[in-house]
């Protein structure tokens, strides 16, 4: 009887306990479904307004993709907090902070790349669609994740470059203020009238649809002189941010222009000459030439 008698009476005690305890869980709930409920808003406030001010999602995206985690630990802690195991909560912190230093130790390279992605989102060196050249990589940006920024190079491969190296080495934003210079380099025969064929070759520049004309105008100039030619270099600027026009098509529509008004204008654009000396009085027999 005594054993059921004490049986009883923890019976009791741990109803007393739980009634007791009720209130706190309840209201820990609460709290925690609260807290969620404004992080949440204030996330959906925060991402409103970066997509208004910036001209991609890059930012929005990557505050989106860490923003659930860390708000569901809060409220975790809080939670704890509140059913009053401070104490566990503070454990779980000091072991959290051991076991991050230990983690950062055996995954240094993931905490480099996570670091590397949160400055890269904020300073932003480029935006979704920009082409730049990181390394060996050269490419279209797609997406920026926490630990990896994602490039699809020109000749359609996808490349995941870790953020740690973009941050790291030298980074070439080609279309970052939405100008880009190329160039193309035609060779004319010597005794040519260069700033004739100079003229030509800018006629057809500025003729060219998908050039800047006024802001950054075309030029061309004397490059190289070559064994064979006179090598005039043309400059010119494209408008990135304008996607209607295809670099390859306008860069392929001026050379083929220009070789066509040389031509017309019976100028000669001769391919490598070779000088052959006959050093030893011996005939020499050139075959397939008639």
């Amino acid at each position: 009887m005594e054993i059921i008698d004490e049986l009883k009476n923890a019976l009791y005690q741990y109803y007393l306990d739980f009634i007791l305890i009720l209130p706190k869980f309840f209201a820990a709930i609460i709290v925690s479904l609260v807290f969620l409920a404004i992080i949440r808003v204030t996330q959906k406030k925060i991402t409103g307004y970066l997509t208004v001010k910036m001209e991609d999602n890059l930012l929005t995206n990557f505050i989106n993709s860490f923003f659930p985690a860390l708000s569901f630990l809060i409220a975790f802690l809080l939670f704890l907090y509140i059913m009053g195991f401070g104490g566990i909560t503070k454990s779980i912190m000091g072991t959290a902070g051991v076991s991050a230093i230990v983690i950062g130790f055996a995954f240094k390279d993931i905490g480099e790349n996570f670091l590397a992605g949160v400055i890269l989102a904020f300073n932003r060196p480029f935006r979704l669609g920009d082409t730049i050249k990181s390394n060996d990589v050269e490419g279209n940006i797609v997406e920026m994740s926490l630990r990896d920024t994602h490039i699809k190079t020109f000749d359609g491969k996808d490349v995941y470059v870790p953020n740690g190296q973009i941050l790291k080495n030298p980074l070439y934003n080609y279309t970052i203020d939405g100008f880009l210079r190329k160039e193309f380099v035609i060779g004319v025969d010597y005794g040519t009238d260069v700033d004739k064929a100079r003229s030509i070759i800018l006629n057809v520049l500025k003729d060219a649809k998908g050039v800047i004309q006024e802001r950054k105008p075309p030029l061309t100039l004397v490059n190289h002189l070559s064994s064979s030619t006179l090598n005039i270099k043309s400059l010119y600027w494209i408008d990135t941010i304008n996607t209607s026009l295809s670099y390859f098509d306008v860069h392929t529509n001026l050379i083929k222009n220009c070789l066509l008004k040389l031509a017309e204008a019976e100028i000669s654009t001769p391919g490598d000459i070779v000088e052959v000396k006959n050093y030893n009085g011996n005939s020499i027999v050139l075959k397939g030439i008639s």
